[in-house]
């Protein structure tokens, strides 16, 4: 019956859902793309890429289910960091974080027509991971940004996890919270992967939970013992992964 469902839905995804991607990618990204001149960035974030992330979870569909709102203030501007398991997670977060972010990014999405110019417009932030004073550079570059209620979002395990487990963290989030004094929101999220595994075009509809957690504070931290802190923001984030997810480093 499962094998049967997946035919059916392998039809409906090449004939609705890939379209819908590429149609709604076209019209958000050039949208901002000419509206950032005469509109704010921030607003643009919100009618157009909350817009495209809801639109193709409703058709694929997927249903998500936020939890820790509460922990949120809309004033505070954080530095976030979120486990990564699916392209999809990127649809979670536009699409019901609800809060004004800039993303960290590789710079080779740069180079995707319409969207990296679009990502490019909206001020999120890329970076040059084969280069680290070019990396060091955007970094620096983009904390003039991260001010008023503006956030910005990093995978700290630096790439999809492959098999579910939560991998070892980079400290590029963490040493830019120390820089700026801000504080870390952990984010949780759990069903992407079962949606879009990594490296396939598996998909099929399903459910995920995105679980914001209480900010960790930067203060009593410092260079010399940013691995506690990255530790904690670890845990917080662990402790959200559904119990037949496997935690550890791959």
């Amino acid at each position: 019956m499962n094998r049967y469902l997946r035919h059916l839905y392998s039809i409906y995804k090449w004939l609705v859902v890939i379209p819908v991607l590429g149609i709604s990618t076209f019209f958000c990204g050039m949208s901002v793309v000419a509206l950032v001149w005469f509109v704010p960035p921030a607003t643009l974030a919100r009618l157009f890429a909350r817009s495209w992330a809801r639109i193709n979870s409703w058709f694929t569909p997927m249903m998500v289910r936020v939890e820790g709102r509460h922990h949120i203030d809309p004033a505070q501007s954080y530095v976030i960091a979120c486990n990564h398991q699916s392209q999809y997670d990127i649809f979670v977060l536009y699409g019901w974080l609800d809060i004004d972010f800039k993303w960290v990014m590789k710079q080779e999405l740069r180079n995707i027509p319409v969207i990296g110019i679009a990502c490019d417009k909206l001020g999120h932030i890329y970076v040059d991971r084969s280069n680290r004073e070019a990396a060091l550079k955007s970094i620096e570059a983009a904390k003039s940004r991260i001010t008023d209620g503006t956030s910005v979002l990093f995978f700290p395990e630096g790439t999809r996890s492959r098999d579910g487990r939560l991998r070892a963290f980079k400290k590029g989030a963490f040493y830019f919270a120390l820089d700026l004094n801000l504080p870390l929101l952990p984010i949780t999220i759990n069903g992407t992967r079962e949606i879009l595994p990594s490296d396939t075009l598996d998909l099929f509809p399903g459910r995920a939970t995105m679980t914001i957690h209480a900010p960790i504070d930067t203060d009593g931290h410092g260079r010399d013992n940013i691995d506690a802190l990255a530790e904690a923001v670890r845990q917080s984030i662990a402790s959200g992964l559904d119990r037949t997810s496997p935690v550890g480093q791959s």
